[in-house]
């Protein structure tokens, strides 16, 4: 089932996998949409949210890779604390 997406954290989504060196962008790309639609689905929402958008990266970034996609974030406007997710 292919999962709709708010087209704001579409958006976002793309701007985030731009951010991401050349090599493993790809592979980022998949994870990262699988996973934030899996949590979308999961919560019966009908299209995957910033929340998922933002839970996702961080399920599938690896730790060493958090602080530079965590400024990547702010630079748009993300808030993921908001999320639960440390500063």
């Amino acid at each position: 089932m292919t999962m709709d997406w708010d087209k704001n954290t579409e958006e976002k989504f793309k701007q985030l996998i731009e951010k991401i060196p050349i090599f493993p962008r790809d592979i980022a790309k998949e994870k990262v949409s699988k996973t934030a639609a899996g949590l979308a689905e999961k919560e019966n929402r009908p299209h995957v949210t910033e929340k998922d958008l933002v839970n996702a990266f961080f399920e599938e970034t690896p730790f060493g890779f958090h602080g530079p996609m965590k400024t990547d974030m702010a630079a748009l406007g993300i808030d993921y604390t908001q999320y639960g997710h440390d500063k």
